[in-house]
């Protein structure tokens, strides 16, 4: 069930625009798809994404454009090279549109994540 906060979100992102909406939208039902155990939450001003405790991912809205942050992203493989960031362990794909989701294999970088994630 998503929260008043997520949705509130959510709306917040419309008022920016449709197409910056429904790009969040694709990556947070791409996100949601991968486990039913999967849960949300609003924090450090986007949705972050948790398998039990463990958060493994986050959906942000900037100016110009969208973020899938990986909090332990530098131990994901980056087979196409679309993960950026220079910290200890930080690393996000930069999106400017719907084709982005594709053309950097965000779904592959998902489910490296959540896989992450869920190995104990």
């Amino acid at each position: 069930m998503t929260s008043d906060r997520v949705l509130r979100f959510l709306e917040e992102v419309r008022f920016v625009g449709e197409d910056r909406f429904n790009l969040v939208q694709s990556l947070r039902e791409d996100v949601l798809g991968l486990n039913n155990s999967i849960s949300e939450k609003l924090q450090y001003g986007g949705i972050l994404f948790a398998v039990g405790n463990k958060a493994f991912c986050g959906i942000f809205s900037y100016s110009r454009h969208v973020s899938l942050e990986f909090g332990e992203g530098a131990l994901l493989p980056d087979k196409y090279k679309v993960l950026e960031g220079e910290g200890k362990f930080r690393r996000h794909i930069k999106l400017l549109s719907q084709e982005d989701i594709a053309a950097k294999h965000v779904r592959e970088y998902l489910t490296l994540a959540f896989n992450a994630a869920v190995q104990p």
